[in-house]
């Protein structure tokens, strides 16, 4: 199915067209005819799916196609649209900027971290969606620096993760200051749909419908996974062997605790490697730095904890490596999401230790298989000395410190010598 077959409104076609959008992911496809027909949806499909441009779309075609409600003035935004991270947020503000530019809407987002006044002033310009975190969003309403009465639309994004986030409270807090649920459109997508998720579709919607729009497992096709079982010491050494030898043009690197985190990422600088890091603790305009070098291929890493794993759609994405497993299986299939993406091809690379590898049957039992298994061979695992030892990763150190050697250290591996080569381990 075409977009053009949607009869959508004349700006937004143009705009889908621009950015050259012709044919309807699944996830559109089932969804579509219902949004746009002014149904509730609750959806579940596939990360990197096309599902935040189902909904922007069918805000957007509204919003162009109805006309606002009696009464309304600059304050009361016509379309509210809530997710769980300000790197979700700032995405779909991009996405929802491109799909609305040929319109005269007024789009605002705000979250933390930032310049809260600044923040404050926009809404004086007039505000037609609103694109925001829970927390800030709250700060802005009890200010009264807008009003949810005469709300048209409501998107909640990623709802599960508002739950692991402990955003829950939150969110009810805004939900009862829109109109009824019968006076609004609402829509939920998400990778994932739990019964609590459920439970306040229910709640808050107008008899939604329930969608998975796609069958199968709940990894894209278009990844190729692999499992190594490995030794904790000897996790690094493989990684780097990997990423020389796949030739690794963009890539993530997940971890569970930042703290190794800092580690990782500051020794795969010391082998030359452009790397990153992202993490809750990273500084809001910081860490937008680093993602902007990431997509425009200044960094050719990225090390980051699971606050990257949800949202983020980043083009180009060629590995993923689960450094450390996950603890908790969804999140495996939020990682992996990261890459083969709107149909792309990808590699997602994990690592099975002693200290995380009993999470690996709850990740196999959720995705319905097992992830196919390779050897570690011996010679894998001498990598040499560290090519720039005073190299330090984005986001570690100085502000400005920058990586050294950023051709992403694809040269020739050395060897090391003397003491300091490392005795291989056997071959698992």
């Amino acid at each position: 199915m075409k977009f053009k077959a949607l009869n959508l409104a004349e700006p937004l076609q143009k705009a889908i067209d621009d950015l050259g959008y012709t044919e309807l992911t699944a996830v559109q496809q089932t969804a579509l005819p219902l949004t746009l027909a002014g149904r509730d949806v609750a959806g579940q499909g596939r990360t990197g799916t096309g599902k935040t441009a189902t909904f922007l779309i069918t805000t957007l075609n509204r919003l162009l196609t109805e006309t606002p409600k009696k009464g309304r003035n600059k304050h009361h935004p016509r379309a509210l649209i809530i997710a769980p991270t300000r790197e979700l947020v700032v995405q779909i503000s991009n996405d929802a900027k491109n799909l609305s530019k040929h319109t005269d809407l007024k789009l605002h987002t705000v979250f933390g971290g930032v310049d809260y006044e600044k923040q404050r002033i926009g809404f004086d310009e007039g505000v037609d969606i609103l694109i925001g975190t829970p927390g800030r969003l709250i700060d802005y309403l009890k200010k009264q620096c807008y009003s949810l009465s005469l709300c048209e639309m409501l998107v909640i994004d990623e709802a599960d993760r508002m739950f692991d986030l402990g955003f829950i409270k939150d969110l009810r807090f805004m939900l009862r200051r829109l109109p009824k649920y019968n006076e609004r459109q609402s829509l939920m997508f998400s990778a994932t749909l739990s019964h609590r998720v459920l439970e306040l579709a229910y709640e808050h919607m107008n008899d939604p419908e329930k969608l998975r729009a796609e069958e199968g497992g709940l990894t894209a096709d278009g990844i190729e996974e692999s499992l190594y079982h490995t030794a904790m010491e000897e996790k690094f050494p493989l990684l780097v062997h990997l990423l020389r030898a796949q030739d690794v043009e963009r890539g993530m690197i997940f971890i569970n605790e930042k703290r190794n985190g800092e580690k990782v990422a500051r020794s795969l600088a010391r082998y030359g490697f452009a790397v990153g890091i992202l993490s809750g603790d990273v500084r809001q305009k910081k860490r937008m730095r680093i993602l902007e070098d990431f997509s425009a291929g200044k960094l050719h890493l990225l090390v980051a904890t699971d606050v990257a794993s949800r949202g983020l759609h980043i083009d180009g994405v060629t590995h993923v490596f689960n450094y450390d497993l996950p603890d908790d299986a969804e999140n495996y299939v939020h990682r992996i999401g990261r890459t083969a993406r709107a149909g792309a091809k990808g590699m997602a690379v994990s690592f099975a230790c002693e200290r995380f590898c009993f999470g690996l049957p709850d990740i196999e039992s959720y995705i319905g298989r097992p992830i196919p298994l390779k050897s570690v061979e011996c010679e894998w695992l001498e990598i040499g000395d560290a090519t720039s030892p005073e190299a330090t990763a984005e986001g570690l150190g100085k502000e400005d410190r920058e990586q050294a050697r950023p051709n992403g250290g694809k040269g020739k591996p050395q060897r090391s010598g003397g003491n300091n080569r490392r005795r291989p381990s056997r071959a698992r």
